[in-house]
This record gives C-alpha cells, sequence and structure tokens, in this order.
C-alpha cells in the first residue's frame, strides 16, 4: 500500500482520495475480465424477466412521473396478511389512470422508434419455493448461501436455505420496493443482515455483469463504426457509488463485511479481500467495559457490543473474485458509515470544504439500527439524506453516452430503494419515509398491533396516572405540552410531600427548556444529560438520594448510553413517553423498596406520572398496548389511571 494511504487513514475527507496502485491493478483486471452475458443480451432485446433490470431499466411515463413526484404521492393502499410478518401495508404510486393497461406501454417518439416505459409497481408476492435462479441471484455466490446462512438458521429450517423471516423479506426486498421493518431484535438481527448483504451483493454483481457486457459489445461495435450508443447500453448514473448502508457503530459495519466475505467467497480461496488487516484493527477493539458488579441490562449490552466508535465510513469496490476495502468513494460500489462519519464529509452550508457528489446515484439505501441513530443525533442523518441525488459538482470520469435517460432527468430518487430497519416504530422513521422515500415500485412497511405492551413489566403497585392535552398539529403539540406541564403538574409537584420527584425528558431541547424555567423560579432541583460531567452525575445522585434536590432532571439520552439506577425515586414524571418502550416499565421498576433511602418518604407515597397527546399514538400503544392506546386517546375522559 502507498504510503499517502497510510497516512489518509484517519482523513476527513477520504472521499477524494486518489487511487491507488491496486485501484489501477483492478481497474485492468476488469478490462481484462470483458465478456458477453447471455441474459443481458436477451434483456437487451426487451426479454426482461430479473426484478433487478424490471426496477432500473425503463422510464418512467408521464402519468407514472406525476403519480410519484405528487404531495403526497398518489398511491395504492393494500393491506396483506404473511405468517411470520403479519401485517403488510403496500403503498403502490398509481396515476390517475392506469399506465399499466397502455397497449405494452410503448409510445411513438417523433423518429417512428418504439420507446419502452417502465410499469407501476406490484403488490409483493410470497416466496413459497427457493430457487436461486428463479430469483435471479447471480450464479456465482450461489454455493455460498447455505454456508453463509447455516449458523444463522435456528435449528428448525437447518434444512431449508432460508428461514420464513428471511424468505418473506426478500420477496419484498427482491421486488425492489422501499421497506420498514420494526421487528428487528437481537435474536433476527443476523438473519436480517444476511439477507439485505445478499441483496446488495447480488445487485452489485448485476449492475458490473451488465457494464462490462455492454462495454464488450460497444467495443466490438465501435470497430465497425456503429454511431450513438443505444437505449438499453445506457447502465450507468452519474458516478459509481451505487449502494450506501447507514449503521450506528464500527461494530455493525465489521458484522456486514464479514457477511460479504461469507457471500461473496465462501471457503473459496481463491477469492481476495485487500486490505482486510487494516479493517480488522479498525474496526475491532475499543469495546465498553461493562461492569461485573450491578451489570447493565441485557439488551444495553448486547446493543452496545464490539467497537462502539461512531465516526467512521468506508468505500469497497467488488470484482469477480476481489473485495477490496478503503477504495476511493468514487472508485467505490459500496459505501458503508455512520451518520456523523458521513455528516463530516458532506459538510454543512458554508463549509468550504465538503463532498456530496458521491451520494448522486445510490440505487440501493439500507439503514440498520436506525432506533440507535436517534439516541446519537437524528440531524446528521437527515442532514445526508438532504444532499442524496443532487447534480454532481464535477464530472468524475463519467462517460456521459452510458448514462441512463431517467438519470440525466434527475429522476434518481425515485429509482431508489430504501430499506429501513428498526427494534421499534417510531413517528420519526414514519416522517423519514414521507419526506425521503419516493421508490415509484411503492413502499411496503410491517405494521402490527402491539399487545399488552412494556406495562406489563412494571412490578410495582403504584398508580399510574395518564394526562391527556390537546393539540391540532405536531408543532402546536410541543409548546402545548409545555404548557400543560407548566400549569397542569408542575405546580402540585413543588409540594414536599412529592419530594423525590424525577423528570424523565425525551428531547434535550425540552430539557433545556425546563431546567431554565426551573432555574428561574430557583426551584430546588438538580440534572443528569448526556452532556454531565461524571463527577456531576454523582454528585446529582447524592443530592437527589439524600433529599438535598427536590427534583432531578433526567434525559433519556443519558439513561441509553448509561443505564444509571437511579436511587431514591418516589414521584415518576414523564414528560413524554419514552422512545424505547421498555424504558418505562424499567423505569418504574426503579422505584422499588430496593433503590429507596428508607429516611425520606413511604411506600404508601409514590406515584408515576404521564402526559401524552394524540399524536403520541405508537409510543403510547408500545407501552398500554394498541388496544388500550386507542381507547385513552378516543375516549371523552383526559385522565386515565392503571394500576398493574
Amino acid at each position: 500500500m502507498k504510503k499517502k494511504n497510510i497516512e489518509e487513514k484517519n482523513e476527513e475527507f477520504e472521499a477524494n482520495e486518489e487511487p491507488s496502485d491496486q485501484d489501477e491493478e483492478i481497474l485492468f483486471t476488469m478490462k481484462e475480465d470483458d465478456y458477453e452475458d447471455a441474459e443481458t443480451a436477451q434483456e437487451d432485446i426487451g426479454h426482461l424477466r430479473d426484478p433487478f433490470s424490471l426496477h432500473l431499466r425503463n422510464d418512467m411515463d408521464d402519468e407514472l412521473y406525476k403519480a410519484v413526484s405528487a404531495t403526497p404521492q398518489i398511491t395504492e393502499t393494500t393491506t396483506l396478511l404473511w405468517p411470520t410478518l403479519g401485517n403488510l401495508i403496500c403503498h403502490i404510486p398509481k396515476p390517475a389512470v392506469d399506465s399499466n393497461d397502455k397497449a405494452a406501454k410503448v409510445k411513438k417518439l417523433l423518429d417512428d422508434e418504439e420507446k419502452q416505459y417502465t410499469n407501476c409497481g406490484k403488490i409483493p408476492t410470497l416466496i413459497e419455493n427457493v430457487n436461486w435462479n428463479k430469483l435471479h441471484v447471480k450464479s456465482q455466490i450461489q454455493n455460498n448461501l447455505i454456508k453463509a446462512n447455516y449458523n444463522i438458521k435456528d435449528t428448525v429450517e437447518k434444512k431449508l436455505p432460508l428461514t420464513s423471516l428471511q424468505r418473506e423479506l426478500f420477496s419484498v426486498i427482491n421486488n425492489y420496493q422501499d421497506l420498514h421493518y420494526p421487528g428487528r431484535t437481537f435474536s433476527n438481527a443476523d438473519e436480517i443482515r444476511f439477507i439485505y448483504c445478499l441483496h446488495v451483493i447480488n445487485h452489485v454483481l448485476k449492475t458490473r455483469t451488465k457494464i462490462l457486457h455492454h462495454s464488450a459489445k460497444l467495443a466490438k461495435a465501435s470497430r465497425s463504426g456503429m454511431g450513438e450508443v443505444p437505449d438499453e447500453y445506457k447502465d450507468q448514473g452519474l458516478v459509481r457509488p451505487k449502494v450506501l448502508i447507514i449503521v450506528p457503530f464500527k461494530h455493525s459495519c465489521l458484522k456486514i463485511v464479514e457477511m460479504f466475505i461469507s457471500i461473496l467467497f465462501g471457503e473459496d480461496k481463491g477469492g481476495s479481500v485487500i486490505n482486510k488487516l487494516r479493517f480488522m484493527e479498525d474496526f475491532t477493539g475499543n469495546e465498553l467495559a461493562v461492569p461485573k458488579k450491578n451489570p447493565k441490562p441485557a439488551d444495553y449490552e448486547l446493543t452496545l457490543q464490539g467497537n462502539i466508535d461512531d465516526k467512521f465510513k468506508i468505500g469497497m469496490a467488488l470484482t469477480k473474485k476481489t473485495l477490496k476495502l478503503y477504495t476511493n468513494f468514487y472508485s467505490s460500489d459500496i459505501i458503508i458509515g455512520s451518520p456523523l462519519g458521513l455528516r463530516r464529509v458532506v459538510g454543512a452550508e458554508g463549509e468550504t470544504v465538503r463532498d456530496y457528489d458521491f451520494l448522486s446515484s445510490i440505487e440501493l439505501l439500507i439503514m440498520d439500527q436506525i432506533d440507535t441513530v436517534l439516541m446519537q443525533n437524528w440531524d446528521h442523518l437527515y442532514q445526508v439524506l438532504d444532499y442524496m441525488h443532487l447534480q454532481p459538482k464535477k464530472s468524475h470520469d463519467i462517460d456521459y453516452s452510458r448514462l441512463r435517460s431517467w438519470c440525466v432527468n434527475g429522476w434518481t430518487k425515485y429509482y431508489r430503494q430504501t430499506l429501513i430497519f428498526s427494534s421499534i416504530e417510531t413517528p420519526y422513521i414514519n416522517t423519514m419515509l414521507i419526506r425521503k422515500c419516493f421508490n415509484y415500485a411503492g413502499q411496503v412497511k410491517v405494521l402490527n398491533a402491539l399487545e399488552p405492551g412494556s406495562i406489563r413489566d412494571v412490578t410495582i403497585k403504584v398508580p399510574q396516572v395518564f394526562y391527556r392535552f390537546d393539540a391540532s398539529d405536531l408543532c402546536q403539540a410541543i409548546d402545548s405540552r409545555l404548557d400543560f406541564f407548566l400549569k397542569e403538574i408542575l405546580p402540585r409537584y413543588t409540594d414536599p410531600i412529592y419530594n423525590h420527584t424525577l423528570i424523565y425528558v425525551p428531547c434535550y431541547f425540552d430539557f433545556v427548556y425546563l431546567r431554565n424555567r426551573m432555574m428561574k423560579e430557583k426551584m430546588s432541583f438538580t440534572m443528569i444529560s448526556e452532556y454531565t460531567q461524571d463527577r456531576k452525575v454523582a454528585r446529582a445522585r447524592d443530592m437527589f438520594f439524600h433529599s438535598d434536590a427536590h427534583f432531578l432532571l433526567y434525559t433519556e439520552r443519558w439513561h441509553f448510553w448509561r443505564r444509571t439506577r437511579i436511587k431514591g425515586i418516589r414521584h415518576l414524571i414523564f414528560y413524554q413517553l419514552p422512545t424505547y418502550p421498555h424504558f418505562y416499565s424499567e423505569m418504574c421498576n426503579l422505584m422499588d423498596n430496593l433503590y429507596q433511602n428508607p429516611r425520606s418518604g413511604t411506600e404508601y407515597n409514590m406515584s408515576v406520572t404521564v402526559i401524552y397527546n394524540k399524536f403520541d399514538a405508537i409510543n403510547l400503544a408500545q407501552i398500554v398496548g394498541q388496544n388500550r392506546a386507542t381507547k385513552m386517546i378516543e375516549s371523552e375522559s383526559k385522565v386515565h389511571t392503571i394500576k398493574c
């Protein structure tokens, strides 16, 4: 490796790194490896069967474009019920006049040549039997899939190529539709990772096959004097990167790359991974020290296992027998990064050194463990998404004669498939699906009723009182919540009888406002947030436990990252419902006698108070259950008491 690559290992703008000697070697190998592909040849004459080609090859007609570009999109909604995923809500963009009914989707151009248009998306069909050829999985990786997936599958399904969950997920994913699956758990995480890694490798290999095939055909045609490049040979975007995977930690990236290697090469000694040693050094270690005494909850240790560095990005290029890591972004097929790592490259308005051209032609966007990003910085993610599919500032050695016409039209965002995997459902993700995902093939969302909710895990015998306030929209809800809390809730808790009151605040901006207000009113309180120094945290906990502070302001992010067992809580106020439903029961159970100061109150003077409105419906359902949440939102009564 060149010295320059070593020096630039931690440089901020790795996207601008110059190609190394190994880059040139791979480019040369690709040229030598040019070949003609029989399947691509059939597709070039109009025999389209592969979902990859069906989705990417043709333009949308005017009617379909109007449907997908409308705000909101003009869609047809269908509900499916599958054995494992449960309820699927499918939103398929459909024009007012169904363009599928037009004869062969063909229009006459001025020169009397026929132009073929893409079809509208179709409702996904459940894969009954796994046949890799019929599913259009590249033959070069088929023999590796059973081995790569073997240790992931549960013992019941060892003989099957895919588990029932994987089969149903792939039924949607291989249909090139957007997917939001909020049922990710620690037990099915590897199953999910395998299926989207398979999709990524399959997508990149197909892209490479088509480019090499068309390059070979064009090379022959140029010798015979062919003029303009035919439409079917236009197979490229504005830049090379086609896949972007966003995950929160380096450990997440490590698991993905290991899966790539298993799928690509299996036990084949002929394949090679360039810069693997450097990658293993960078992406292992730095593990969080978990105390053996007073251990953290199991989900905490599983979430934060491995290297939890959240500032990284890495490009990788794929050839027939080589996976190269740490490639220049503009020589990469796949980019994996954290929101912070990518955000530092993308930059912000006004910064002189920034780069976001590499996001111009992303065809496949995958966001895994996306709920964890909420506990990092959601704005970083949005900043990256804001700069996707913009016109590049530089040409980046693009062959303009090979550009897809829909790419030239600026329609790339309508062809991008987005896959989102999370362990919870949250309004933030739902909003992102509406504002940032425009796939013309449609969107599938897994939406199951949540029963009975995390409230069943509350072990303390304390009444839990839920107060509903009114708000006409989300913006007003922020002000209305604050007004309701300051006028209806906080005044009663200033009474000395309500000493040892913890106020749980999910949003840091709300925390700051409440802190300033309580300081202005000269209330007796202390505080713990994600920005509080450890020594100040220890002092705050001591003051709260020994009755030296009446209130404790406590942020959700601190709880996520540290999971401190706060002692001395006798009154608990949820300023807003927790993002993670199990945090509700976890905080309530800290009121157990085991964590109390016996000199500062009795078990008969304890309370749990929650304030909510109709826009908290998702969070409320995850805590009290879907049926009860619906009643609490629609009921004329604004106060509901639940006793466990």
